[in-house]
């Protein structure tokens, strides 16, 4: 069974789960705009939220807008810390390489996801201990062996 937290909140729109066993909640947009192609905006969703200490909420993109209109969010996922109080607001952007995206207030636009979250204790050390991926970062998995026998 999955534990829920109470998360105190005003809201123009509340989020809710579409179906059982969600793990995001949607965002409305509070107000009215079009994305033309390649555009960013910031949209409001009239949601503000008092998350207990210990968690967070990420605001993440929706699935079907994403594949079918190409609207992201630029800063996926967007953080919202336990201590913020402020309006949650949406940095959309329209990755359309030629049509415009039209926002109504009312529009779902994005997802809210909140999970508990630990916070670090960081360790200052003069070497890290080694692990079998060492060093490799970007790309260095799954791209096979180059001719030197070497991963990239």
């Amino acid at each position: 069974m999955t534990e829920s937290v109470d998360v105190l909140i005003t809201a123009d729109r509340v989020p809710n789960y579409a179906h059982p066993g969600d793990a995001g909640a949607d965002l409305h947009a509070a107000e009215s705009l079009v994305l033309a192609p390649g555009e960013r905006a910031t949209v409001g969703t009239g949601v503000a939220i008092a998350l207990p200490d210990g968690f967070v909420a990420f605001v993440v993109p929706r699935s079907g807008l994403a594949f079918k209109h190409g609207i992201t969010i630029v800063n996926a996922p967007g953080t919202v810390d336990a201590g913020y109080r402020g309006e949650i607001k949406v940095a959309l952007l329209n990755t359309d390489a030629s049509e415009s995206y039209s926002i109504e207030a009312g529009d779902r636009i994005a997802q809210i996801v909140v999970m508990p979250v630990s916070r670090a204790r960081f360790v200052e050390v003069d070497r890290l201990p080694g692990s079998l991926r060492g060093e490799g970062g970007f790309g260095s998995t799954g791209l096979g062996e180059h001719k030197s026998g070497v991963n990239a």
